[in-house]
């Protein structure tokens, strides 16, 4: 039998932006049959067309011995998100081995209140490890859709493979999130890694433009408010895509920026302005409440993302957050980007991270970054694609030498955290990436000018946006025409970079094995087009041991 902690008696471990009625279980033996069913067979119609759960179920952040289940219960129609009303209600789950539910392993209780927008989340202890699950909530009769999920291979299990997804840039009213969908329908993934910017902040109509947008935002004006980026949460979880994205696929999340406000830093952000939008801590306390809410994320320490997560003795990932503890961005050509007492990651972050590093036992170190960490000069590319490179980047669009808002405009941090991966001989780490609205393969050199006489520290694979304007939407072009000049001079100036996709929108799937780290990358048709396809277009990998990449001729069947 599972041992059931009442919510209201538990103390509080998940950070004072998690919802606090929190059930943690821990689940009986595999095979073990709970009583007291879910829902009796006198209320088998219940179904999930019923209203109370519009917004989906998901899980994330896998565990060898457990998962965190999520939903969002609308009990009345007065509990529209953000809006602070609603009563309190009940809500039952349960996970079983079987979609049919006749092998149950744990189920709870939990309390979905208007204090966390109905929000609810069940962190479920002492499954199997490497085992595919099925859960479900239900609020009196009415059973939610029933989702899917699977555990992390044992700490020290000598995994054969492990596989993601991987997305990032994921913007509501510049397209349909059609490589959510076509994610969702592969069965062989071990979990979904998002790596920021899973919504944006700006009114309807401010990026992009409002004669492209594809579909307006909830609530129209920019988000500043904990009722307005619980909205915005939860107009994004009412796309069909995503919601079958998080139903059957564990999702493994960090933010960026727009999460709070484009070029966010610790103190600030581009698109804020105090006089007009109030203190910027105000806005981060309700940024981080809503997400902590909305997403299937464990909080770790000072209520942030950078946390790790272990997939037998294989793969080793370390989430970072870059937006919480850095340091305003630099202006270009002040030389500031060198400057030692300016950070990225934060002191604390960059010694955890350091430490993980030079810890681990794991074949991979795997390192979630939502922006870019190999160095890229721009300057060589021609004078009529600086300008909407430069626009892409929230750059100046003239001189632009370094994008100041990735690791570029923080040199000391990426010297150190190189440094410490030669020193230590930590090999095979390889950094994942999102941000930047392009796909990239690249070598991460000890000294970019001098590359590729000097060594490779580490390689870097990074995923192009899922709609996020990239250079053919900005200069309303078709794609893989003008950019192939820029993707040229970017290449040719920067000898590290392998490889660079400057149009497309898609996701790439990382596939992990001992010999070998391979990202396939994919790209839909018309990320206006609901029913947009997916084609395989390129593929890289690094070799165990090598710190480099290289091209793959087709993508891992």
């Amino acid at each position: 039998m599972t041992s059931r902690i009442p919510s209201d008696a538990r103390p509080d471990r998940s950070g004072p932006h998690a919802p606090r009625r929190r059930t943690v279980v821990k689940a009986a033996a595999a095979g073990a049959v709970l009583a007291a069913p879910l829902v009796s067979a006198a209320t088998a119609h219940a179904s999930a067309d019923d209203s109370a759960f519009l917004h989906g179920v998901a899980s994330g952040d896998p565990l060898p011995d457990g998962i965190l289940l999520w939903t969002r219960v609308t009990p009345d129609a007065t509990a529209v998100p953000g809006s602070g009303n609603g009563p309190d209600v009940r809500v039952d789950w349960e996970i079983a081995q079987d979609k049919e539910f006749r092998t149950v392993v744990a189920r709870g209780t939990a309390t979905a209140s208007a204090a966390h927008d109905h929000t609810v989340k069940a962190d479920v202890r002492g499954l199997a490890p490497a085992s595919t699950y099925y859960y479900r909530f239900a609020v009196g009769t009415v059973l939610s859709p029933v989702g899917r999920t699977r555990t992390a291979p044992a700490a020290g299990a000598a995994t054969p493979g492990v596989r993601f997804g991987v997305v990032s840039c994921a913007n509501w009213e510049a397209g349909y999130f059609s490589p959510y969908r076509h994610l969702a329908a592969r069965a062989d993934l071990d979990a979904v890694l998002h790596l920021g910017d899973y919504i944006y902040e700006y009114a309807s109509g401010g990026y992009p433009a409002a004669k492209y947008t594809v579909r307006p935002h909830e609530p129209r004006h920019e988000i500043l408010t904990l009722a307005d980026y619980r909205l915005r949460h939860a107009t994004y979880k009412t796309d069909a895509d995503l919601q079958e994205l998080h139903a059957v696929h564990p999702v493994i999340a960090i933010w960026d920026d727009h999460e709070f406000a484009n070029d966010a830093w610790s103190g600030g952000a581009e698109n804020h302005t105090p006089e007009t939008e109030g203190a910027w801590a105000d806005r981060v306390a309700a940024a981080k409440q809503a997400y902590f809410e909305w997403m299937p994320v464990r909080a770790s320490t000072e209520g942030t993302v950078y946390r790790r997560l272990r997939f037998g003795r294989l793969a080793e990932l370390h989430l970072l957050d870059l937006r919480s503890f850095r340091s305003q961005q630099a202006s270009i050509g002040s030389g500031a980007v060198d400057d030692p007492e300016r950070t990225i990651t934060g002191r604390a972050q960059l010694d955890w991270l350091k430490s993980g590093l030079a810890a681990s036992d794991a074949a991979w170190k795997l390192v979630g970054t939502s922006v870019m960490i190999s160095p890229v000069a721009f300057g060589s590319v021609p004078a009529e694609l600086l300008a909407p490179l430069a626009k892409l980047l929230g750059l100046p669009q003239e001189g632009l030498a370094v994008n100041v808002d990735q690791w570029d405009g923080y040199t000391d941090d990426r010297k150190e955290l190189i440094a410490h991966l030669r020193d230590r001989s930590i090999t095979n780490t390889v950094f994942l990436t999102g941000d930047i609205h392009m796909a990239w393969a690249n070598d991460v050199p000890v000294k970019a000018a001098t590359y590729p006489l000097s060594a490779s520290a580490a390689t870097e694979f990074v995923v192009t946006s899922v709609t996020s304007d990239n250079i053919d939407d900005i200069l309303h072009v078709a794609p893989q025409t003008v950019s192939l000049v820029a993707a040229a001079a970017v290449k040719a100036a920067n000898r590290h970079v392998k490889w660079v996709d400057m149009d497309s929108h898609g996701y790439g799937v990382l596939d992990v094995t001992a010999e070998r780290s391979q990202m396939d990358y994919y790209a839909v048709s018309d990320r206006t087009k609901r029913d947009a396809t997916a084609k395989w277009t390129r593929s890289y990998r690094t070799l165990n041991g090598t710190q480099k990449v290289e091209r793959v001729n087709s993508p891992v069947l």
